[in-house]
């Protein structure tokens, strides 16, 4: 994987601390609201992580693949971020 390691890992430990904090809100049956508003940032920082992923992707192995004339890797892409809508 070539995107920022330490940023990835940063990310993905906000969201888990994220998503502990909002089991602990169902648990104390807090406003939903802020349920819900609590599972919409984590999955603003999991988009943002994912988007950071598949851009370091493009940058390096879909890049590269162009380069040696291989579309395997363009389809790859292509069908990954079509999964994500």
């Amino acid at each position: 994987m070539k995107a920022n390691h330490k940023k990835i890992i940063r990310n993905l430990n906000i969201a888990k601390g994220q998503i502990e904090g909002i089991i602990k809100m169902i648990e104390e049956d807090r406003y939903c609201i802020d349920i819900y508003d609590q599972i919409n940032a984590t999955r603003a920082i999991l988009n943002t992580t994912n988007n950071a992923i598949m851009e370091a992707h493009i940058k390096h192995c879909v890049k590269e693949a162009i380069i040696n004339e291989d579309d395997t890797k363009i389809e790859e892409a292509l069908k990954a971020i079509n999964r994500s809508k």
